[in-house]
């Protein structure tokens, strides 16, 4: 992705990227054997890079950032290159499947509890008939011999696309980490994306998570471990996107893209 195709919130530059040019940005990778690196953008995202510099660094190196959160999504516009629209994992991966599918291409589910991702990974191949996912849990020590075992397993799968689910930062930076040695073409980060497909959490109503409330729906569901991340996470995110959308009126020339 070019500079001025993508928008700069705080440390982190977003691609202004549609869900269908992500899919097709998947296929040509796997149909040339490129490889890529995609990482998702959401307010915590933003904040958490203004305090982590490993995370911040692991971000910039992604092929593609793309933005996951509604945060995200109306900070573009507020800073004037806004991107097309906000995917979240949960409402696309139906998509990338069948795309892995029609190119011939297995996946590899890495992380979350024992089990959870194997569930996940049932599923999926209950719902894309011919789909071929393998699968390893997250809660291995993320040391040197624990991670080379874990990327050995990968690698022996043949998976032509691994989705890593961590939690942020965690996922950014083992990724970043390792991706010489994984030879997935392409590597996602996906937070906690296969509790939502196995069922172990509950995502919220439609109509609230597709109008900028999933920030509340899962605070709801888990607030003793997200309080703080949305509670004083997004006036920090909110204040941070001002006093940017400031700068840029006090000095007009000042770049907002770039990586």
């Amino acid at each position: 992705m070019s500079a001025s195709s993508r928008v700069h919130i705080g440390k982190v530059s977003v691609d202004r990227i549609s869900l269908g040019e992500m899919l097709r940005s998947v296929t040509d990778a796997l149909h040339e054997r490129k490889p890529k690196t995609v990482f998702y953008a959401n307010s915590y995202a933003i904040t958490l890079a203004e305090d982590d510099p490993m995370f911040a660094a692991a971000m910039a190196k992604a092929d593609v950032i793309f933005c996951d959160g509604f945060g995200v999504y109306v900070a573009s516009r507020v800073l004037r290159k806004a991107v097309p629209e906000r995917f979240a994992w949960p409402d696309w991966l139906d998509d990338l499947c069948e795309a892995c599918c029609a190119k011939g291409a297995s996946m590899f589910f890495l992380g979350a509890r024992k089990g959870v991702a194997a569930d996940a990974a049932r599923k999926l191949e209950d719902a894309v008939p011919g789909l071929r996912v393998h699968s390893h849990h997250g809660h291995f020590p993320k040391d040197d011999d624990s991670s080379r075992d874990v990327i050995h397993r990968v690698n022996e799968s043949g998976a032509s696309v691994l989705l890593v689910g961590f939690g942020m930062p965690l996922q950014e930076i083992w990724i970043t980490q390792h991706r010489a040695e994984l030879r997935p073409l392409v590597v996602f980060s996906v937070g906690a994306l296969f509790d939502y497909v196995a069922g172990t959490v509950v995502r919220g109503p439609r109509w609230l998570t597709q109008h900028g409330f999933e920030w509340l729906t899962r605070l709801v569901i888990e607030p003793r471990r997200l309080w703080r991340r949305y509670l004083l996470g997004l006036p920090e995110f909110a204040l941070l996107v001002g006093r940017q959308r400031m700068a840029m009126t006090t000095r007009p020339n000042l770049r907002m893209d770039g990586r």
